[in-house]
């Protein structure tokens, strides 16, 4: 470990006992919203095993439209990200839930490419803010110490929703006919339904501020409240950036790079892993359980990164590290070949693994330098541009499959974004003093 990076090597009980409080307390919720986000944000894979078909879309047309998701979500990240720091996250967040439930419910509605294309800008704008929104709502309830293996848990539901979910999507494909409906609309309908709810449990459960937390005891919230400003302090101490500098700075943009590349392998595999899986021979009603695999071992290995970063107080080579294996294991589907089902299963489930350890790790970075209305900006700004690679790995992927006629070529392509990412990360460094932990939080 490099010299100077204090490791705590013992945790005062009241500390302990607020921090897991805390987490009991929001993490499930906030969990349970994330769930929801990420099934009505990429159920359109499942959706195309039918409605690919009935409506006469190409692979191209469909990567194009479900990529544009991310077109609507760039548009509307920063702004909503910036309300959400001045009205509260309780109330911004249950907004964005019903919502986007609201709009993913009506894509059951779509008939042509337009009607498609438009949906799917439409729920971009309405989801656009969720995500960064709690990237800066965990900033204000967790001492950067816990911050990473609280995101790792917080990210855990997109990755349990790539597990439960596809399994019941590849069943409600079955209701086709049931009322005179397909059933790829009834997947939509049905699956929209658990995000108009949240909205109601998070706008009556989830509490702003530590100062509001009348579920903390008194002293609890002392320490608490006391802990998350000297850390803020410490941090203006070594530069204090206005939200317009947040935007000019060399390293946030570096950063935001570096997030491009990562979604671009990550939602373009995402996107197409029903049709990869599909592809391999497997029955459509056993897709979903063989897609769920490899996020069934992301779970396990992000939430491990999660906590080793924090024990090590080590943030970008662990990010790096991660990018590595994404791009390893999307790269050897070429190598292995569709004739060897089995490995290929193996080697998108390591490129995952990679991909889904990326998030929790990279959001310590600019959350650590950022403070203030330049954290609510600069985290958004990075998140919303970077997940327009959201939209290029998508139709990247469905040019490269419709010229080559080859899943494994198109993966190969995908697999040079997270490369990039890595250059990225080292040219950006990581002022480790940000991480330093208070005195007060070690035992004597």
């Amino acid at each position: 470990m490099t010299a100077g990076v204090p490791v705590v090597s013992g945790v005062d009980p009241l500390e302990r006992e607020t921090v897991r409080r805390v987490a009991w307390r929001l993490i499930p919720l906030l969990m349970l919203g994330y769930f929801c986000a990420y099934l009505d944000r990429v159920n359109v894979g499942f959706a195309a095993l039918t409605m690919n078909k009935q409506l006469g879309f190409s692979s191209a047309v469909f990567g194009f439209g479900a990529g544009l998701f991310f077109i609507g979500y760039f548009l509307a990240e920063i702004p909503s990200n910036l309300i959400l720091n001045k009205v509260g996250a309780r109330r911004w967040l249950s907004r964005i839930l019903v919502s986007w439930g609201i709009i993913s419910g009506l894509t059951a509605f779509v008939w042509n490419d337009w009607s498609f294309y438009s949906i799917r800008i439409l729920l971009g704008v309405a989801e656009a803010g969720f995500y960064p929104g709690v990237v800066l709502y965990l900033t204000w309830w967790f001492p950067s110490y816990y911050r990473t293996r609280m995101m790792a848990l917080f990210q855990t539901a997109s990755t349990l929703s790539s597990v439960i979910g596809p399994p019941i999507s590849a069943q409600l494909l079955n209701l086709n006919g049931v009322m005179g409906v397909m059933g790829w609309q009834w997947l939509f309908v049905l699956e929209a339904m658990p995000a108009v709810i949240m909205s109601v449990v998070m706008w009556r459960l989830l509490t702003d501020r530590p100062a509001q937390a009348r579920w903390l005891r008194p002293d609890q919230k002392t320490w608490l409240v006391e802990r998350l400003d000297s850390e803020q302090a410490q941090r203006e101490a070594i530069r204090k950036f206005s939200l317009g500098e947040a935007f000019a700075n060399r390293k946030v943009w570096l950063l935001t790079l570096a997030y491009v590349c990562q979604t671009t392998a990550g939602y373009g595999a995402l996107m197409f892993m029903p049709l990869i899986v599909r592809g391999l021979g497997v029955s459509q009603n056993n897709t979903g359980w063989v897609t769920a695999i490899p996020y069934l071992c992301a779970c396990v290995a992000m939430n491990c990164w999660g906590w080793h970063s924090d024990k090590t107080g080590e943030r970008t080579w662990h990010v790096a590290g991660a990018c590595l294996l994404c791009s390893a294991g999307f790269a050897a589907c070429i190598l292995i070949g569709a004739g060897n089902p089995v490995l290929l299963l193996v080697a998108l489930s390591f490129g995952v693994m990679g991909r889904e350890s990326i998030s929790p790790t990279f959001w310590s970075i600019p959350s650590a330098l950022l403070t203030g209305a330049a954290a609510a900006g600069g985290i958004a700004m990075i998140n919303s541009i970077g997940n327009l690679g959201g939209f290029v790995g998508p139709w990247v992927f469905g040019l490269v499959k419709d010229a080559s006629g080859s899943d494994n070529v198109a993966l190969l392509v995908l697999a040079a974004a997270p490369l990039i990412s890595v250059i990225a990360l080292v040219a950006a460094g990581h002022d480790r003093r940000l991480e330093r932990i208070p005195p007060r939080a070690r035992t004597a």
